[in-house]
C-alpha cells in the first residue's frame, strides 16, 4: 500500500496483477487497473507529482501517471534491467534529486536518477552485497535501507554530488528473513540520528539506532533492542556469516515460504 497525502489516495497492489486507488474521504474505489503480468510486490508514490510507481514478479518497475480522462492512470514507462523477480522499492528525494531503488531476487539494488528537465528515469547502477533476495527498502535522506533475506540489513548511502553509493554497515541480529523496514528521524531538539525499525520472519521486531558518519573517518553506531551499542570504522569491509534459523531453513526447503 501507498498513500498519496495531497489528494487523499491509497493505492495498494494485488497478487491479482491490479492496483486500485481508494479516496479515504468516501471509501470509495476510483480506479482498478492491471499494472503488470505477475504478481505486483510493492508500490510507493512521489509526494512532489503523485506518480506512482510498481514492481512485480514480472521483472519490471513500471511508473504511472494519474490523468484526468476516461483512464485515471497512464502507464509512463517500462524500467527493467534484469529478468529477475524485483520485491521492494524506495524513492528517495533529496532537495532536487529524485532517485527510485528497486530490490530484487538476486540480492541486488537497482536505482535510477530522474532527469531534472525531461523527468526521464536514467539507470545509474546496482548495489551488491546481500546474498540473497532484497526483500524491503526504506529511505530517508541520503540514507537507504535495504532488508534481505539473508537475515540482515545493509545501510547505505548516496554521495551528495554523484550517484555513488558507500555501505556504511550491515545491521545482524535477526534469524530469519527481513520482510519489513521502516525509517525515521531521532529528534532530541536537533536531529540526532535516525531509528530504523524491522520485522522478521523469525517472529521478532527490532528497532535500530542509526548515525550517518557525516565526516569521513567518523564512526556509525548501530544496535537492536537488545544489545549494546557497536562502533565501526565506516567503509569497513564486513563478512556476513548468516545465522538461518533451523526450523526457517527447513521450512524453506519443504516449500513452505513463498520467495523467488
Amino acid at each position: 500500500m501507498a498513500y498519496y497525502h495531497a489528494e487523499g489516495l491509497l493505492y495498494t497492489g494485488s497478487y491479482d496483477m491490479t492496483v486500485k486507488a481508494w479516496r479515504v474521504s468516501d471509501n470509495k474505489c476510483v480506479d482498478s487497473f492491471v499494472a503488470h503480468e505477475d504478481h505486483i510486490n510493492a508500490l510507493v508514490v512521489n509526494q512532489d507529482d503523485g506518480c506512482v510507481f510498481t514492481c512485480s514478479s514480472d521483472g519490471s518497475v513500471r511508473v504511472w501517471r494519474r490523468i484526468y480522462r476516461e483512464n485515471p492512470h497512464s502507464l509512463t514507462v517500462t524500467l527493467k534491467f534484469r529478468q529477475v523477480p524485483v520485491n521492494a522499492l524506495a524513492l528517495s528525494t533529496w532537495f532536487n534529486q529524485c532517485f527510485l531503488y528497486s530490490g530484487s531476487s538476486d540480492g541486488t539494488i537497482n536505482f535510477w536518477e530522474k532527469e531534472k528537465l525531461s523527468g526521464r528515469f536514467n539507470h545509474g547502477g546496482f548495489l551488491q552485497g546481500h546474498r540473497f533476495s532484497v526483500l524491503c527498502l526504506a529511505s530517508i535522506g541520503r540514507l537507504i535501507f535495504s532488508g534481505s533475506e539473508d537475515t540482515t540489513i545493509r545501510v547505505w548511502r548516496r554521495n551528495e554530488e554523484s550517484c555513488l553509493h558507500e555501505c556504511l554497515a550491515v545491521l545482524e541480529g535477526h534469524r530469519g528473513p527481513v520482510r519489513c523496514l521502516a525509517a525515521c528521524l531521532e529528534m532530541e531538539r536537533v536531529v540526532v540520528g535516525f531509528l530504523v525499525f524491522s520485522a522478521s520472519l523469525d517472529k521478532t521486531f527490532k528497532v535500530w539506532r542509526v548515525r550517518d558518519p557525516g565526516d569521513e573517518g567518523a564512526c556509525l553506531d548501530y544496535t537492536d533492542q537488545s544489545g549494546p551499542v557497536i562502533n565501526r570504522r565506516m567503509m569497513m569491509e564486513y563478512d556476513s556469516s548468516p545465522a538461518l534459523s533451523p526450523s526457517w531453513v527447513e521450512k524453506k526447503l519443504q516449500g513452505n515460504y513463498y520467495f523467488h
